[in-house]
């Protein structure tokens, strides 16, 4: 499964070339301090992610989930 991208990766589709277009299937456990408003709405206000699992990356352009590669990005 390919790292999460950050400031200095991204995602890339070996199959077809990508590199905007991906869906993700992750888990994430977390924390969450939630403000209800007086009629009951709720907004989180703090979150903290406790753990993070990426299940799957698919290709959106190709659907390929076998051929996504973490690459250094050009521009970093």
């Amino acid at each position: 499964m390919p790292e999460l991208p950050d400031e200095s990766h991204r995602w890339r589709c070996a199959g077809c070339g990508n590199l905007t277009r991906f869906d993700v299937v992750r888990t994430r456990r977390t924390t969450e301090f939630w403000h209800l408003d007086l009629p009951g709405e709720p907004q989180v206000e703090e979150a903290e992610v406790l753990a993070e699992t990426v299940e799957s990356v698919r290709c959106r352009w190709c659907g390929r989930d076998d051929a996504i590669e973490t690459v250094v990005r050009t521009d970093a």
